[in-house]
């Protein structure tokens, strides 16, 4: 078994020395197919990364009846903890909210309490939910609470934002799969054309005896080894270019972008797999549909 390991590597690499042009040309193709899927996977995931954390910014606010006596507005309290689903509540009392408010959108010379006397905003409590899509169904609830006078989500904001993530999701999902598809149509090709250069080689195999998988394990093992060299040349420039591009946007607060190292190498890994991959696949097909062994 070593032995016949050892000939099929060695005729792998003396096909891919041979046709040298040609295995440039795979691995060249490979290298640019894992390059925009890498691309791809990346801005996917940082996609991701960004509605996650605007999902986890999502918070409800209860506004309070101003009649509220202390112990009611703990009662609200204890009832808002108790709902299904609430991760965190705060309690946001009106004077907290003018301060916000002059923070926020007053000026140093503009002073919000002397312009309004006294103040009109009632007590209010911010709730945050352990799954973002439970904040419709919470809020619902929130409202049933006797002492909550409005409930405030941003509720098409939410809604959008929910459409707008199903839809990355899904044509991120579309673009991947169909870029794929081209890289195993190319990494086909390619190999069909080292196949063909190769017809008379393998035509005399059979004549002398060898079995189908005698002849085709070489072939796999140079798609295998030219879908590796080209993933990994791709994994190469995509690193060294999203490092940079996270060196360049990471001071920029809003606009987070993915740095963990090890998601980052699990898909680096997950590339040189794919890359392997579309080798063997290419080289399945152009063995099966165009060559009769």
């Amino acid at each position: 078994m070593m032995k016949n390991l050892v000939y099929f590597f060695r005729e792998a690499l003396k096909s891919m020395a041979r046709n040298h042009l040609l295995s440039f040309a795979t691995i060249s193709t490979v290298a640019i197919c894992i390059l925009i899927l890498g691309m791809a996977i990346l801005a996917t995931l940082n996609a991701s990364h960004l509605i996650t954390r605007l999902e986890s910014d999502l918070e409800i606010m209860s506004y309070l009846h101003k009649d509220l006596s202390p112990a009611q507005t703990v009662k609200v309290e204890q009832e808002l903890k108790a709902i299904a689903g609430v991760d965190s509540v705060r309690f946001v009392s009106r004077d907290e909210a003018l301060r916000y408010l002059q923070e926020s959108y007053g000026e140093d010379r503009y002073d919000l309490e002397k312009t309004l006397g006294n103040n009109p905003l009632p007590d209010a409590y911010e709730i945050k939910a352990v799954d973002p899509h439970e904040v419709p169904l919470i809020a619902q609830q929130i409202e049933q609470i006797v002492g909550v006078e409005r409930v405030s989500y941003g509720k098409e904001l939410v809604n959008n934002l929910f459409l707008a993530t199903k839809w990355v999701r899904v044509l991120s999902l579309i673009f991947i799969v169909l870029l794929s598809l081209g890289a195993i149509f190319l990494i086909a090709t390619t190999i069909r054309l080292a196949i063909f250069s190769r017809r008379k080689e393998v035509y005399l195999m059979k004549l002398i005896g060898s079995t189908d998988w005698f002849v085709r394990w070489p072939f796999f093992i140079e798609g295998i080894l030219l879908g590796t060299a080209g993933a990994l040349i791709a994994i190469l420039l995509l690193a060294v270019g999203y490092d940079t591009l996270i060196g360049s946007i990471q001071s920029v607060p809003f606009m987070p972008v993915v740095s963990n190292r090890t998601m980052l190498l699990e898909v680096y890994s997950g590339l040189v797999l794919i890359g392997a991959t579309l080798g063997v696949l290419g080289t399945y097909i152009s063995l099966n549909r165009f060559l009769d062994i």
